[in-house]
């Protein structure tokens, strides 16, 4: 039997939950934040996160002023102090072992140097070099630390540090530490790998060395999932994937039937994937090893049957058919019969539907009774020696082919494809978990071929949730090759959230954003549509990198700036509603759809602690417009200049 085993310590650490946590608590606070860089190396995290608002960018100048999320990695210290300046809010996510370096890195002698151990491009080591008050060089071996003295880049006699990334190889480590000491004993070494990475690689190595095979979850681009994946493949067989749909299952039926299976991941792995890998891991086994058709006993009757006549194979001429069989002559004396059931696979077939009288088709002699003069046929058992070899071609060529669905059987269903019967398992049927696989019975579906098998009389095993996968990344793939910004789709809500709707335009989900439904106010997205409801959006924007279109269901036509601009200039003293108060100001509707914000500053001559102490929401007041900003549509009004303007026309009056 084989065991599964998840390693201790497999997945998210601290940092990378606290980090998580924190992004997912501002974006519901303040309906849409960003981080700089991805928050964690992990794709179905960050397109979670991307769905709850929190979006990735790549400088703090694309944060457009709003809040900003340190991602766990930490950044250099003049990128933080940079987005302190140019953002409301930073919130600062760095990982406490990553935090504990930059204080020693910060701490150093001015006039001294430290390595950093790691790889120079990760953004944790970019982040270290860039808190350090000495020259801070990246390296990750002892040959690049010999050349740094060599060269007289750090000098024999001079302070250095060493430092090391959190996520470094703890026995790398070690010896590269022993080779320190012994040729540059002045070296002053910080162990700061964090423990967590210490424990995880340890617990992946141990069970490695009692595993057949070794599976590793995480992101592709995790250096320390990575690793992982590395220490295991000095011991075991190794597969990395990002996920349950990634897996190499071919990998796990092949296996033996006694052994053990283990499972690691990185850091940056939540633990739903993890389960979501095991989960799919036991099913596989499961219906690997169980007899969900007894393909075998088709090898048994014909061994039984053929021990008279060895299996004869022949050509059969059909006579006549009935509802039950069909008469055939083989150019023998005895009468020769096919009942429905050794005509075909499909259990829904009629002996009609499948030959005809004048059919000359392949059969095997399966039984002999030379009492009433009768020899038993089948044709379905040459027909699947027949779709082995074809199957077998078809997944060579990773072609998708059609059958329909004959019966549920367990694990998963029976599709018959020219009267070959390919068992497709429940995972890959492509009905959610919990759905009902009886739905499928009697329809067409296709599907790929991922296993063909002589053992056990023949066996067939097959897809159709890849064959679905195919057709929806090529409609992606076509999507991406021919959007443009300002195309125009007629889509439907899949779901709401706070900050704003998704929805189906076809090949991908695009995000409309609250303040992109409509051209009024908006409180809640819930406000103005419902999941299921078709809207037009027009593109946005869209990065086929990442996979994300943003999108908008305002029409231009109906744009309200447009009235305001033709309607209203610079200096015009207009009576305007308040709509909102915040901590810097409070915003006035001019007219429906556009809002003007009075600052603090102007909302009165007099100092003011409390706006919420002079201003109300409802509340009409006179303001004049002292800015227009016609690119981005923004509008800046006071009260402070009306009254100036008032104090200084009594002043000339007297």
């Amino acid at each position: 039997m084989i065991d599964i085993e998840i390693a201790e310590n497999a997945g998210f650490c601290f940092g990378v939950r606290r980090a998580v946590e924190m992004a997912e608590g501002a974006a519901a606070k303040n309906g849409r934040v960003y981080t700089l860089g991805e928050l964690i190396h992990n794709e179905a995290v960050v397109e979670d996160l991307q769905k709850k608002g929190v979006c990735a960018v790549n400088c703090v100048e694309e944060a457009d002023g709003e809040t900003l999320i340190i991602r766990s990695h930490g950044v250099p210290k003049s990128v933080k102090e940079r987005a302190e300046t140019l953002c409301k809010a930073v919130l600062d996510a760095t990982c406490p072992f990553v935090a504990k370096i930059h204080g020693v890195v910060s701490g150093l002698s001015a006039d001294g140097a430290v390595m950093v151990l790691g790889d120079k491009d990760h953004p944790e080591v970019i982040g270290i070099m860039g808190n350090s008050v000495c020259r801070a060089y990246a390296v990750k071996s002892c040959g690049e630390i010999e050349e740094l003295y060599k060269e007289g880049t750090i000098g024999a006699e001079e302070k250095t540090a060493l430092v090391v990334q959190t996520t470094f190889d703890r026995e790398r480590f070690l010896e590269i530490s022993r080779w320190i000491r012994e040729r540059y004993p002045r070296v002053e070494i910080y162990d700061t790998i964090c423990s967590a990475t210490v424990q995880r690689q340890e617990s992946a190595r141990e069970l490695a060395k009692r595993a057949a095979l070794m599976v590793v979850v995480g992101g592709k681009s995790s250096s320390n999932t990575r690793r992982l994946a590395e220490i295991c493949r000095e011991y075991t067989k190794t597969v990395f994937a990002s996920s349950a749909e990634d897996m190499p299952w071919q990998a796990v039926r092949s296996l033996p039937a006694d052994c053990v299976v283990g499972i690691t991941a990185g850091a940056s792995t939540p633990g739903y994937i993890i389960k979501e890998v095991h989960e799919r891991m036991n099913e596989e086994i499961k219906t690997t090893n169980e007899n969900e058709e007894d393909f075998a006993s088709l090898l048994e009757q014909d061994q039984s049957f053929t021990r008279l006549y060895t299996g004869k194979r022949v050509k059969a001429t059909i006579v006549s058919v009935s509802k039950k069989e069909a008469v055939v002559e083989v150019g023998a004396k005895q009468t020769g019969y096919i009942v429905r059931e050794e005509l075909t696979n499909d259990p829904n077939a009629e002996v009609e539907d499948v030959v005809k009288p004048g059919d000359v088709i392949d059969a095997i002699v399966i039984k002999v009774d030379d009492n009433v003069g009768t020899v038993a046929l089948s044709k379905k058992r040459v027909d699947a020696a027949l779709g082995l070899e074809k199957l077998q071609a078809v997944k060579d060529a990773n072609e998708t082919i059609e059958g329909t669905v004959a019966q549920v059987v367990k694990g998963g269903v029976i599709v018959i494809y020219e009267n070959t019967r390919v068992f497709i398992p429940g995972s890959h049927t492509g009905v959610p978990r919990g759905g009902k696989l009886e739905d499928l019975v009697k329809k067409p579906v296709k599907f790929k071929i991922i296993e063909v098998s002589n053992e056990r009389g023949g066996r067939v095993v097959g897809s159709i949730r890849l064959a679905n996968k195919e057709v929806r990344d090529a409609a992606k793939a076509k999507f991406w090759e021919t959007i443009k910004v300002g195309d125009k789709f007629e889509g439907e809500v899949r779901s709401i959230e706070n900050y704003g709707v998704f929805v189906d335009i076809g090949a991908v989900d695009g995000l409309v954003h609250t303040a992109d439904l409509t051209w009024n106010r908006v409180g809640h997205p819930k406000d103005i549509v419902k999941v299921g409801d078709k809207i037009t959006v027009i593109v946005k924007s869209f990065d086929p990198e990442k996979k994300r279109v943003s999108l908008s269901a305002k029409d231009p036509e109906d744009n309200p700036w447009n009235k305001f601009v033709s309607e209203y200039k610079k200096g015009d003293v207009i009576k305007a509603t308040i709509v909102s108060i915040t901590e810097f100001g409070a915003f006035a509707q001019i007219i429906p759809g556009v809002d003007g914000l009075i600052h603090i500053s102007q909302i009165s001559t007099e100092r003011v602690a409390n706006i919420a102490s002079v201003l109300s929401v409802g509340q009409e007041v006179e303001v004049k417009i002292i800015e227009i900003d016609e690119e981005r549509e923004r509008v800046s009004l006071s009260i402070k200049a009306l009254a100036e303007d008032n104090a200084e026309a009594e002043e000339t009056e007297e």
